[in-house]
């Protein structure tokens, strides 16, 4: 198999570190990008390196559209261009009920979510379609479906991307280029750790398996070839 140049936003920790070790395992060639966890990105490089896989840490934060320029440009000038974008990069978010949070605190959530996934996906598929082929992964959630207690902003900023998704495999497959969801539950990272013990039980009562997940779990989904 052809090594193929994966780049997951927010790969430095939880599911993106997780999801890039595994792509490496797999072959791929692993791009790992970060905004601030410079020692993270580095020492996960390394671990994947040490253990026969490729691995590069680029930094850049993806709300900000010269930054992501940057980093495509430089995939593509030193490696070709990228063949599999998983956006995973976690955007902070007011965790309130919907009477208690303003407009502004609902919709920098929102802005930041749509935009960081808008935009990498449009410059990873204008190189994809050089190749007549691309892989797009969005991490979305189950919350986009599924309402808990004060994550409306959350939910409803996954539900956004799940529909654009939906809209990029239309118009993007015929020229080879996929577009896919997946969407977990509650996933232990450093973000959701110190969550509540209640809350973590209510998410758990909801979902199919009775477990809350772990980053690993994410990672195993049968990635496209």
């Amino acid at each position: 198999m052809t090594k193929k140049n994966a780049l997951i936003t927010g790969g430095a920790r939880g599911i993106g570190a997780a999801i890039a070790k595994e792509l490496a395992a797999k072959g791929q060639r692993v791009f790992i990008n970060y905004v601030n966890s410079t020692d993270a990105a580095n020492a996960l490089a390394k671990e994947i390196t040490d253990n026969g896989g490729e691995a590069y840490p680029i930094q850049a934060d993806v709300r900000n559209d010269d930054q992501i320029q940057i980093m495509f440009d430089k995939i593509e000038a030193d490696f070709g261009g990228v063949d599999i974008l998983v956006s995973n990069a976690n955007m902070h978010f007011t965790q309130k009920p919907f009477l208690d949070q303003t407009w502004e605190e609902f919709s920098q959530k929102l802005n930041d979510e749509v935009h960081a996934s808008y935009v990498t996906a449009r410059q990873a598929a204008l190189s994809m379609k050089k190749k007549n082929y691309g892989r797009l992964i969005f991490i979305s959630s189950t919350l986009s479906e599924s309402p808990a207690p004060s994550f409306i902003a959350h939910g409803t900023a996954k539900g956004a991307l799940d529909s654009l998704n939906k809209y990029l495999a239309q118009e993007l497959g015929q020229l080879g280029i996929t577009s896919n969801i997946v969407a977990p539950g509650l996933v232990l990272t450093d973000a959701t750790k110190q969550a509540p013990d209640e809350f973590k039980e209510f998410i758990r009562s909801m979902t199919p398996t009775q477990k809350i997940a772990v980053p690993e779990d994410v990672a195993n989904t049968e990635w496209p070839s």
